[in-house]
């Protein structure tokens, strides 16, 4: 795991630029740096040393000396791939997985990507032809950033690096805030910053002569197989998930695991046989993992490790964890992945964690909400659109939402697993030169390539172009950094996603449960109650800390100079409202709050 950064301009002092660059992400990759610089180009590297240890430090040259790579990530196949091109006459310098990347493009070109399993985010630089070639893997779990200032061509594995240059330009991207406070992220290919753009999971670019071609490589299709029944999907679930963990556990120094309460990261770290698990907790008992974790730990032989975070930490830490996200997160466990990576970097190099499972084997509950009340989704939808007008109009009590919901289609309803104010709400909440953007312009192209599918499909395809890359995959990546910890994923193997998108949908949800499969695959290591436990998902006590008063005043301290981009009195009321215990505004406050402290990180 590690950080890279690069630049084509006509800058002639290349070398103190990349160096400076390189440098602001040093906690990508602590254990040493490298550099490529000619009169075109600048590469920077900062390595944390998972696999071979000796000789892999990069840049890596080919053996004529044209190309050029500088790689972060893993690739899990790279022995076979490497055997292959031996076979081809190629010879190797070192054992690393980089090497074999860069020998595999110069035999394979950009069919490469398609041989690959694993995570990454790479550039490829072929010195005679001056072209550069950058790709990211199939699912997003290694983040890609460019931009284009000032004739100016820039890439690299975080935003801050661009900072560094004294061609960038920074500017806030405001057509973003209003997507965000959808969304709780940022969502798509735009940033906060205008002009830097996000290189899509599963998609390449080449930069030549001036030119910015991207191209997209890889494309998940759900394609369900009802000719199968449930045992040969448990069969199927349990040997991919076998080979995933095993090939995730290849690494030449020790390897840890998260290990939260979830039926996800029990399995993993159960199956895998790791020597530690990592757990946080809070002071508060209810939202607490820390007795689960110790007691499944002391059940399968490994010690756990774990950390309670007070309400004070959690607080005082957040400003830090929004600027090493470089775009606001209003996801309050990222505060909880970045303790717990810190805990486990004290320890180990490497830790593997659960996520991507619930998006592929169905674990979310709202994807069992269209199981319930089928003869109330056959009444037309101009009747459900009336009725949930009027139900959002009365005061909030149970199950009104749904009838909210259901008043509006999957399309309109449903952005992903978050979904934070609507288009009302953000007209009241935003000030007045800062709306009448549309998060359907983002999510419309991608319900058209499911639009013959069932809604549990489409709410899976949904949350896996969004949800995962925008959230989960986002906060693994930046918190585990943070702490120069390398995050792997072994729900998110290529193998372990052709097979699950062939599950069809009455093995993975029903009316009472979800990952029906999955927790049968489950049950046969784990106990019945943790296999079928709910989904919590680093709960944070986060609605009870904000009728605190010391935390209501530090938000209202916040909120009452935000009038740059909100409507202070309506804020101000979300704040008030909660504090006194009228509603639950826990989500829209944190969403506005974590905006506003990332703001100030940055300008």
């Amino acid at each position: 795991m590690c950080g890279l950064v690069g630049f084509v301009d006509k800058n002639k002092n290349k070398k103190e630029i990349i160096k400076k660059m390189s440098d602001k992400i040093a906690h990508r990759g602590p254990d040493s740096d490298g550099f490529f610089v000619d009169k075109n180009i600048a590469l920077g590297f900062r390595r944390l040393s998972i696999i071979d240890l000796k000789s892999g430090d990069q840049p890596i040259y080919t053996e004529d000396g044209n190309m050029v790579i500088v790689f972060n990530g893993e690739i899990y196949n790279y022995k076979e791939i490497r055997n292959d091109l031996i076979r081809l006459g190629y010879n190797f310098k070192t054992t690393s997985d980089t090497e074999v990347v860069l020998i595999g493009y110069q035999e394979y070109g950009v069919k490469i990507l398609d041989k690959l399993r694993g995570m990454f985010a790479f550039t490829i630089y072929n010195i005679e032809k001056e072209e550069v070639f950058v790709a990211r893997d199939h699912f997003g779990i290694k983040p890609m950033y460019y931009a284009t200032m000032n004739d100016c061509f820039m890439w690299g594995s975080e935003i801050k690096s661009f900072l560094e240059h004294d061609l960038f330009e920074k500017e806030l991207n405001l057509k973003m805030l209003n997507h965000y406070l959808t969304f709780q992220y940022s969502p798509g290919s735009e940033t906060f910053f205008k002009n830097v753009y996000k290189l899509l999971p599963g998609h390449y670019f080449i930069y030549k002569d001036g030119e910015l071609k991207v191209n997209r490589y890889f494309e998940i299709e759900f394609k369900p197989d009802n000719s199968k029944d449930l045992e040969y999907f448990e069969k199927r679930i349990e040997e991919e998930l076998e080979d995933s963990i095993e090939a995730h556990k290849i690494s030449d120094v020790e390897v840890g695991s998260f290990l939260s309460s979830g039926v996800d990261s029990s399995y993993i770290a159960t199956r895998s046989k790791v020597d530690k698990t990592f757990t946080v907790g809070y002071e508060e008992k209810k939202y607490s993992e820390i007795p689960y974790a110790e007691d499944l730990s002391k059940k399968i032989g490994v010690e756990n490790i774990s950390k309670t975070i007070s309400k004070e930490e959690f607080f005082e830490n957040f400003a830090k964890i929004q600027y090493h996200m470089d775009e606001p997160l209003a996801d309050p466990s990222a505060v909880a992945l970045y303790f717990v990576a810190k805990e486990a970097s004290k320890h180990v190099k490497v830790a593997l964690s659960g996520e991507g499972a619930d998006e592929i084997f169905g674990g979310y509950k709202m994807y069992q909400e269209p199981l319930f009340f089928p003869l109330y989704n056959k009444l037309p939808h101009p009747v459900k659109k009336n009725i949930g007008k009027l139900a959002k109009k009365l005061p909030a009590v149970r199950g009104l939402n749904m009838l909210v919901r259901r008043g509006q289609t999957l399309e309109e309803r449903y952005v992903g697993n978050a979904y934070i104010f609507d288009a009302e709400e953000k007209r009241n909440v935003l000030s007045e030169d800062l709306r009448d953007y549309n998060y359907q312009d983002l999510t419309k192209p991608y319900y058209e390539k499911v639009k013959n599918m069932d809604d549990v499909v489409k709410m899976q395809y949904m949350d896996y172009h969004f949800w995962l890359v925008g959230d989960i995959l986002l906060k693994a990546d930046k918190m585990s950094m943070a702490n120069s910890l390398e995050v792997r994923v072994p729900f998110l193997d290529k193998k372990v996603i052709e097979m699950g998108t062939t599950i069809p949908t009455k093995y993975k949800v029903n009316k009472k449960t979800t990952k029906i499969a999955f927790r049968k695959v489950a049950n046969r290591l784990l106990d019945d109650v943790v296999a079928n436990k709910d989904k919590l998902g680093f709960p944070v006590p986060l609605r009870e800390w904000l009728k605190n008063k010391e935390q209501y005043d530090i938000i209202k301290k916040e909120f009452v100079s935000a009038n740059k981009f909100f409507n202070v009195s309506y804020i101000l009321k979300l704040l008030n409202d909660h504090f006194e215990e009228k509603v639950d505004n826990s989500r829209k406050i944190w969403t506005i709050y974590s905006f506003l402290v990332w703001y100030k990180q940055y300008f």
